[in-house]
This record gives C-alpha cells, structure tokens and sequence, in this order.
C-alpha cells in the first residue's frame, strides 16, 4: 500500500538527516532483558503535503520544528525522521497510511484483520455486522431497510432469548412515529426480514403465543466491533 523513506531533501537543513540504523540497534528477542523499560516513543502525524501548505508550512519544517523542541527540552535525545508514501488517490486516513507504512503493529493486525473479514463476506452464509449496520448473505449485501436491521441487530444482541411481541414494539418504535405497528403487524414486519434472509429465514424462529428468538447456525457470523448497542440498552 505505501512504503517509507527518509525525510531528505537537497533543501532540507542538515537537522533532518539521520545516520543509517547500526546492526546494535534491533536486538534479538533472546537478548532483550527479562525486566523492560522504556526507551523512547513514536509520534505519528497524519499530514500529506497539500495540507501542510494550506497551514502556511511543509513537512520539513514542522519536523524541524519539532526536533529543535525536543532538542530544547531533552538535549541528549535522538531522533528519525521518516515520510510514509503512497500512490495518489489511495485514500484512507492519512495517519493510517502513516502508521501501516512504518509498520506499527496496532495497524498492520487491524489490516490483517479487515484482510480476514472481506474473505469470510466471500464466502457462503450469514455475517450479521453490528458495526458496520450491514448483513451479506452469501457474500452479497443484502437490501435491508433501517428498521429491518435494528430488528434483526435487537434479536441478535438477545441470542437465544425469546423476545416478545410487544418489547419489540416498544423498542424499535417511539410513540409518536406514524407507522408504529400493532403487536400483531410486528408479524409483518418479521416476514420481510425473513423473506431477505433467504434460505437462512429460520435463523429468526417463531414462539408460538409469545414473540420470536434468534437462533445461531454454523454458518451465521456475528460481527459486534466499536459501539455495539448494549442489549440492555438499546
């Protein structure tokens, strides 16, 4: 996706230049000391050179600046300067790229992780993503309205538990919306749902007399991630 290289200019003052990395510098695992303390920081700055020339400055300045800083407040420190690079119209956040350029572990598992998910959303089944408010159903996205989703995700969250007719009512529906159903419509409302779910439709039972419940199969895979609705709260 991008790659790195040394923050060096012909019109970069001499500050900016940093000494090739010793072979003393990245020790073996093997050699690391049982008790570990730290040895210094990374600071990463999500900023392409466009807006930094809308601020009134360039990259080599602002690292100028901020190593004349450090200088200042901590003599004997050492500092690397490096740009991370990529091809334009890449999008993503700037400090993204920033940081899977320079290999920080954080964002390299993220990527990997992401890498994982789009494979599964290929493959055959269900992925409910909380996260996302989307489901792909055999790895297709399925066209589900707003209020489909919230009444799949309010199931979801409540695994297994049967939920009646009148707490989804009271739930997914305020008082004051024009078209808040009846207990009885809610069954309407249900069919739909199952209807976009396809062959997968028994994933959201049916208890007779009472509501409905979600059941999970093999094949059906729940993504909650950031900011997941609290099935106590919703």
């Amino acid at each position: 996706m991008s790659n790195t290289t040394l923050l060096e200019r012909p019109s970069v003052s001499a500050a900016v230049r940093t000494a090739p990395a010793r072979s003393d510098e990245a020790p073996l695992a093997a050699d690391l000391p049982a008790v570990r303390s730290p040895r210094g920081f990374a600071l990463y700055v999500g900023l392409d050179e466009i807006k930094a020339a809308e601020a009134g400055v360039s990259l080599p300045l602002l690292v100028d600046a901020l190593r004349r800083t450090l200088a200042e407040l901590a003599p004997g420190a050492e500092t690397h300067a490096t740009v991370a690079l990529a091809p334009h119209g890449s999008g993503g956040r700037d400090l993204d790229v920033v940081r899977l350029a320079l290999q920080e572990p954080g964002a390299i598992a993220r990527t990997k992780a992401a890498a994982e998910e789009e494979t599964v959303d290929e493959e055959g089944g269900v992925v409910v993503d909380i996260s996302r408010k989307r489901v792909v159903i055999d790895g297709e996205s399925a066209a589900f309205t707003y209020k489909e989703f919230e009444l799949l995700q309010y199931l979801v969250l409540r695994e297994g538990r049967t939920i009646e007719r009148s707490e989804l009512v009271s739930a997914l529906w305020q008082a004051q919306d024009d078209e808040t159903p009846g207990e009885r419509t809610i069954d309407v409302h249900v069919r739909r749902l199952r209807a976009k779910l396809g062959r997968y439709e028994d994933i959201v039972r049916t208890v007779r007399g009472i509501g409905y419940r979600f059941d999970r199969h093999a094949d059906v895979v729940i993504r909650y991630g950031h900011g997941t609705p609290s099935p106590d709260r919703f």
